[in-house]
């Protein structure tokens, strides 16, 4: 059986971002190193199983990177908005970050009565004992 081959591209920058006339898909423009440029067109669907994807692999990487398994990548926080969604026993939260990237969950109502008493909890204290 023949071994399948894959178009490898190794990209120095993001060049551009593009959403198709009708919507449906997605177009990420790359540059290489050398100046070549190439184009990733994904359907939204694809684009938003890649949205969710990115994440860990990014705390994978920097994990791996850094032989440090409690290191996260984080994101500053700029805003967010909390809105009733069509369904009334589901609300909305839109978190924003400072470069502009923004992410909306849509979360029950009692998960959002839970978070608001998280964020208003005093932090927990981690005390370490050290043995003589």
């Amino acid at each position: 059986m023949a071994e399948k081959s894959y178009l490898k591209f190794a990209s120095e920058r993001l060049t551009n971002c593009a959403v198709s006339a009708d919507g449906t898909t997605l177009v990420l423009g790359f540059e290489d190193s050398r100046g070549r440029k190439a184009s990733l067109e994904l359907p939204i669907e694809q684009a938003g199983s890649l949205a969710m994807t990115l994440p860990s692999l990014i705390e994978h990487a920097v994990r791996k990177r850094f032989q440090d398994s409690s290191l996260r990548y984080s994101y500053p926080l700029k805003s967010w908005q909390i809105e009733r969604s069509s369904d009334p026993s589901t609300g909305m939260v839109t978190l924003r970050t400072t470069d502009g990237f923004s992410v909306c969950f849509s979360m029950p109502i009692a998960l959002q009565s839970d978070l608001g008493n998280a964020l208003v909890a005093p932090p927990e204290v981690k005390v370490e004992l050290l043995m003589n």
